[in-house]
């Protein structure tokens, strides 16, 4: 029994699951046997690796914005994770400079609203 076996049958949440780097943790947990649940405001790209790996049939896939509390709450208290991995950020420098106001929302509040929900649980 190796340390990666704690994974084996967990639920895993993964913010930013779609992304590059999302949908390449999703991949290697599934193959671990974790339960994975991913959320995203969509995909980041095309082609998209999480497509192209179908991962939407290895894991449930959640699409929403996660400055939306109430929603992440939500799921959270549904999932009552194991494991919480969050990768979701607007983190493209150019959108970055072009829509502030979404990329502080997006990476400011929604980590805040990650960890309200955990400590809700």
């Amino acid at each position: 029994m190796n340390n990666l076996s704690i994974f084996k049958d967990a639920k895993v949440l993964i913010t930013g699951h779609t992304g590059f780097k999302g949908s390449w943790l999703s991949l290697w947990l599934t193959s671990l046997g974790a339960d994975v649940y991913g959320v995203s405001i969509g995909l980041p790209s095309k082609p998209s690796h999480f497509l192209e790996a179908d991962l939407p049939s290895h894991t449930y896939d959640y699409r929403f914005d996660i400055s939306e509390s109430g929603l992440l709450n939500d799921l959270v208290e549904k999932i009552q994770p194991d494991f919480v991995f969050h990768l979701a950020a607007q983190a493209l420098v150019r959108p970055a400079y072009t829509s502030p106001t979404i990329t502080w929302k997006t990476n400011v509040t929604g980590t805040i609203n990650v960890l309200e929900s955990l400590r809700l649980l």
